[in-house]
């Protein structure tokens, strides 16, 4: 049974940091590209950042350029976000998600992805 938990999430003022995690179980990790989404309330769901199986490839969404990093480390089946300059903008529920691809170093967050976890909840205040 594959899982994927976020973790991180929270009430933070603008400017500030946050960093979230998540962790996948159930899965061969590293055939799996890993992507952040979000999604505020009365808006769609967009991709802010995903990474290949390797971390050698990367997608940041342009609203995030530059502020947020995602990284990962296949030994402990994690990926993390972090985000730094944090804005009112970026309050959201932010997705952690799974897309199998094995051998594919590349991702897009336009893909399909195959397993998702519940969500974290990130508040910027201003």
């Amino acid at each position: 049974q594959v899982q994927v938990v976020e973790s991180g999430g929270g009430l933070v003022q603008a400017g500030g940091s946050l960093r979230l995690s998540c962790t996948a179980s159930g899965l061969t990790f590293d055939d799996y590209a890993m992507g952040w989404f979000r999604q505020a309330p009365g808006k769609e769901r967009e991709g802010v950042s995903c990474i290949s199986w390797s971390g050698g490839s990367t997608y940041y969404a342009d609203s995030v350029k530059g502020r947020f990093t995602i990284s990962r480390d296949n030994a402990k089946n994690t990926v993390y976000l972090q985000m730094n300059s944090l804005n009112p903008e970026d309050t959201a529920m932010y997705y952690c998600a799974a897309k199998y691809v094995p051998q594919v170093n590349s991702c897009s967050a336009s893909w399909s992805y195959n397993y998702w976890g519940q969500g974290t909840q990130v508040t910027v205040s201003s």
